[in-house]
C-alpha cells in the first residue's frame, strides 16, 4: 500500500518506508492511499485475543510485513499488558462503560502502540534496507515520552531523544521520565510549553542542513509521536477490539453503532476511531473531550482553528497541547485530500497561528464529531462524583472525558447507545489531583498521595509506581526551545 503526504509533496510506496521516516520530507504527514474495509471481518474477530485483532486491524495496512511475525511481534508486546489484553472494557452501568488503556508497562494508553512501534521500526527498516542509526526524537507532555523510552531502551541501531516542558507534566510523569534505564536514552526537560518542543522536534525534521549533518554520521530521524502512522495504526485495533467485547457480551449486536469519547491534546487517539470508522466500524459519534485549552472545543463549534490564546498548565497535563498535529490528518480528509488546500492552511497555523474550514467541510466533520470541554473545577467534581456513584477511580484526563461524555448525554437527552469512555492513564500518575479531588486534601508529595488514595479506595497501586521512589534520577538537564538540536549533538557526541 502507497503513503502519501498530507501536503502532497511526497508519497512512498510502502508502509514500511512511511513508519521509517515518520515524517514526510514536506513536512505533512503520511496517511494511507486507501481504508481497508474490515466491517465483514468483525464477525471473525469476535473469536480472537487482543493480539489477533490487532494483528487483522495494523495488517490491512502493514501489507509487506509477515502476519505471523507480526502476530508473534503483537503477543510479545501485549504480554506486558495485564491479562495480555491492550485495552480492558469497564461497565459503569447500562449504557455507559470505561475502555482502560494503561494496563501496560508505564500506566498510560501510549503503551499500546508504542510496545509495538520498536518491531514495527526495525522490521520496517530492514524491510527498506537501511542500514544508518535511527534516532528518534520524541516532544512530549507526559506520558509518550515515558512510553517511548521503554519500548525503545536499548534496542538495537536505535537512539532516542525525549523533550518535555518544565513544569508541565506531573511529578509522576516526570519521575517516570528522569529515572529511565537505557543506554541509548536521553531525556531532556525545555523551557516552555509542549508546544514549543513539538514544533522544535518538527523544524528539526524539516531542516535539510541538521538532516545532513546527522547523514554525514550514519544518522537518519525518525518519530515516536503520533505523527509517525506506526504509532497512530496500533491505536485503531482498541476500537475494533472494545465493540468485539460488547458483542461478545451481549450489550449489542453486530452492525449497532457505539459512541466513543476520548480525552483529546494531539489528536492522535480520537483521529485512530475515526480511522476505525472508515475501516467500517459501526462507530456513531465520536466525542472530542478537551481541558480548559479548549482550542479543538472551538474549532469543531466553529470550523475555524486558532492557537492564539491564553495556554493553561491544568491537572490534566497530556492535554494541555494548543497545536494538534494530528488534526492535520482530519483536515486532509474533510478537503477530499486536497493536499495542497491543506500546505496551504497548515502555512497558514504556523505564521497567523489560525485557519478555517469550508461551511460544507465543518457539515461533514460534524456529522462524525462532536466536543466539548472541562474545566479544572468541574474535572474534581468528577473524579469525585464517579468514585462516589461508581466507586471507580479515575485519573484526570479520563474524567473530563468523563465529564464531557455525560454532558453530551444530557444535551441529547440520555446515551442512546453504548458510550465508550477512552480512560488514557493510571490514577497513580496523578494522585495528589486524584486524592485532592476525592476528599479535598492537598497533599504534595507525590508517593504519600499514592499511599492515602490507596488507603481511602483501596485501588492497588502499580508496582511501577512503587519502584520508582528508589530510583536514582538519572536525567536532570534543563534547556531553552532555540537549544534542542544542541543537546541532541550533546547526546550523540557530535
Amino acid at each position: 500500500m502507497k503513503f502519501i503526504s498530507t501536503r502532497g509533496g511526497e508519497f512512498v510506496e510502502s508502509s514500511a518506508q512511511a513508519i521509517v521516516k515518520g515524517l514526510a520530507d514536506d513536512g505533512g504527514l503520511f496517511v494511507p492511499e486507501s481504508f481497508p474495509n474490515l466491517s465483514a471481518d468483525i464477525q471473525n474477530m469476535l473469536e480472537l485475543d487482543y493480539a489477533g485483532i490487532a494483528t487483522k486491524v495494523i495488517g490491512s495496512y502493514l501489507e509487506e510485513y509477515d502476519k505471523e511475525e507480526l502476530y508473534n511481534a503483537c503477543k510479545s508486546a501485549y504480554s506486558r499488558f495485564t491479562d495480555d489484553n491492550g485495552a480492558t472494557l469497564v461497565k459503569l452501568d447500562d449504557n455507559s462503560y470505561v475502555l482502560e488503556l494503561f494496563h501496560g508497562p508505564t500506566l498510560a494508553f501510549k503503551d499500546v502502540a508504542l510496545t509495538l512501534l520498536p518491531y514495527l521500526l526495525r522490521k520496517g527498516a530492514d524491510i527498506t534496507g537501511m542500514q544508518e542509526e535511527i534516532l528518534i526524537l520524541v516532544a512530549t507532555s507526559g506520558d509518550t515520552g515515558k512510553a517511548a523510552l521503554e519500548g525503545f531502551k536499548d534496542a538495537k541501531g536505535i537512539k532516542i531523544c525525549v523533550f518535555y516542558p518544565t513544569g508541565g507534566v506531573s511529578d509522576m510523569q516526570k519521575r517516570q521520565m528522569a529515572t529511565q534505564e537505557g543506554e541509548n536514552v536521553n531525556v531532556v526537560s525545555v523551557k516552555g510549553n509542549f508546544d514549543d518542543c513539538q514544533t522544535a522536534v518538527k523544524t528539526i525534521f524539516s531542516d535539510n542542513s541538521i538532516k545532513k549533518i546527522l547523514a554525514e554520521k550514519g544518522i537518519v530521524l525518525s518519530s515516536a509521536n503520533s505523527i509517525n502512522f506506526g504509532r497512530l495504526v496500533p491505536q485503531i485495533s482498541y476500537y475494533f477490539s472494545a465493540y468485539c467485547d460488547l458483542v461478545n457480551a451481549g450489550q449489542i449486536k453486530i452492525g449497532d453503532k457505539v459512541d466513543f469519547c476520548v480525552p483529546t491534546g494531539n489528536f492522535g487517539n480520537i483521529l485512530a476511531g475515526y480511522y476505525a470508522k472508515k475501516m467500517g466500524l459501526p462507530v456513531g459519534k465520536l466525542v472530542c473531550a478537551s481541558n480548559e485549552n479548549n482550542v479543538l472545543t472551538e474549532f469543531f463549534e466553529t470550523g475555524s482553528y486558532d492557537a492564539n490564546r491564553e495556554f493553561f498548565k491544568t491537572t490534566s497535563p497530556s492535554m494541555d497541547i494548543l497545536i494538534s498535529s494530528n488534526l492535520e490528518r482530519l483536515v486532509f480528509e474533510l478537503s477530499d485530500r486536497d493536499a495542497n488546500l491543506t500546505k496551504t492552511r497548515m502555512e497558514q497555523l504556523k505564521k497567523q497561528g489560525t485557519y478555517s474550514l469550508s461551511r460544507t467541510e465543518q457539515e461533514k466533520m460534524l456529522e462524525e464529531f462532536s466536543a466539548g470541554y472541562c474545566d479544572e473545577q468541574d474535572c474534581e467534581e468528577t473524579i469525585l462524583d464517579v468514585f462516589d456513584e461508581y466507586g471507580y477511580v479515575s485519573d484526570t484526563h479520563t474524567a473530563v472525558a468523563l465529564n464531557v461524555a455525560f454532558g453530551y448525554s444530557v444535551l441529547n437527552n440520555g446515551f442512546n447507545r453504548p458510550m465508550v469512555v477512552l480512560s488514557t492513564a493510571s490514577p497513580y500518575k496523578f494522585p495528589q489531583s486524584v486524592y485532592k479531588a476525592i476528599t479535598g486534601k492537598k497533599i504534595t508529595d507525590a508517593f504519600t498521595s499514592a499511599y492515602k488514595l490507596n488507603e481511602l479506595t483501596a485501588e492497588e497501586i502499580p508496582e511501577q509506581i512503587l519502584n520508582l521512589k528508589d530510583k536514582a534520577l538519572r536525567f536532570t538537564k534543563i534547556v531553552d526551545k532555540k537549544d534542542i538540536f544542541d543537546s541532541v549533538k550533546e547526546f550523540l557526541s557530535i
